[in-house]
């Protein structure tokens, strides 16, 4: 299977038509019907259902795309790769995570290798823990910044010396703004939306579902969220408070918006992890050279 193929498949899966794809790729359309078709006859099974004007994908057709734009982003990353070893390092580093002040340390190092190294661009993915180890474990990021509790045992990692501090996040008319802290008690029948990833029962050191005890179970879960941003959005509207990270949801004083810490508090740690056995490019390498640099106070720039 070439990738050159893949590539005029997904021209037409995001084209839904083989007019459009043949002009976007520069070929006729003769030629690129006969190649979708000699690749249907290669897997054995139908890609798409051919309508009176659009092409839609059948159910192999979406698994297909699927694992297509995983093989060919994979392809452009090695191809990038090759080309930027040359004296001057430059390239792609790819680096998921999610919401978190954490992401400071992360430009940090970036800035300092910008004066040197202004080839090298960098690509953010933001995510919770299973979107950013996902595309960790398929190779598609090179790092990842993920916040505890978080299954760490099958990568490489480095504690970021940063912690996020759990809390709640509520209208400013709401009664519990009153308070300066916010305990087990004053949740009890209050429409929350949770953090999918804080709410997570698999490892037992679940520090979150620890902090409320039996009282997890009582809880008054009306949604779950895997970024805050949406999340402040129905706290906005008045659909529940958020169980949120603090300085993630703009609470400014123009905001309608505050923020109140857990109590007894409750923080996360981080990590950055990566594969393990991982090659890295060069950039990507240099990148967590500096990033350790950083970290340990041994940076110049300092």
């Amino acid at each position: 299977m070439e990738i050159r193929v893949l590539r005029y498949f997904l021209a037409v899966a995001r084209e839904g038509s083989l007019t459009g794809a043949a002009e976007r790729l520069h070929l006729t359309q003769p030629t690129l019907s006969r190649q979708l078709k000699d690749l249907e006859r290669q897997l054995g099974k139908p890609l798409f259902t051919r309508g009176s004007r659009r092409l839609s994908l059948t159910d192999e057709g979406r698994l297909l795309r699927r694992r297509a734009e995983e093989i060919v982003e994979l392809a452009d990353r090695l191809e990038a790769e090759f080309g930027s070893m040359e004296e001057k390092i430059g390239g792609d580093v790819h680096i998921g995570g999610g919401e978190t002040q954490a992401m400071k340390r992360i430009a940090r190092a970036v800035g300092r290798l910008r004066t040197d190294h202004p080839n090298i661009r960098y690509h953010l993915y933001s995510g919770n823990e299973d979107d950013v180890t996902e595309r960790l474990d398929q190779g598609l990021l090179d790092f990842g910044v993920l916040i505890q509790p978080a299954d760490v045992a099958k990568y490489h990692y480095l504690p970021l010396p940063d912690t996020d501090t759990w809390g709640v996040v509520m209208r400013k008319d709401n009664p519990l703004a009153a308070k300066k802290n916010v305990h087990r008690s004053d949740l009890m029948n209050v429409p929350l939306i949770c953090s999918r990833q804080a709410m997570k029962q698999t490892f037992s050191e679940n520090r979150f579902t620890a902090w409320f005890g039996a009282d997890f179970d009582k809880l008054n879960v009306v949604t779950t969220y895997n970024l805050a941003y949406n999340a402040a959005i129905l706290v906005e509207e008045g659909i529940g408070c958020a169980l949120a990270l603090d300085r993630i949801v703009n609470t400014s004083r123009e905001s309608p918006l505050c923020f109140r810490p857990l109590a007894p508090p409750l923080e996360s740690g981080l990590n950055l992890v990566w594969r393990k056995h991982q090659t890295f490019s060069a950039a990507a390498e240099l990148f967590l050279e500096t990033l350790r640099r950083t970290l340990s106070g041994d940076d110049p720039a300092d």
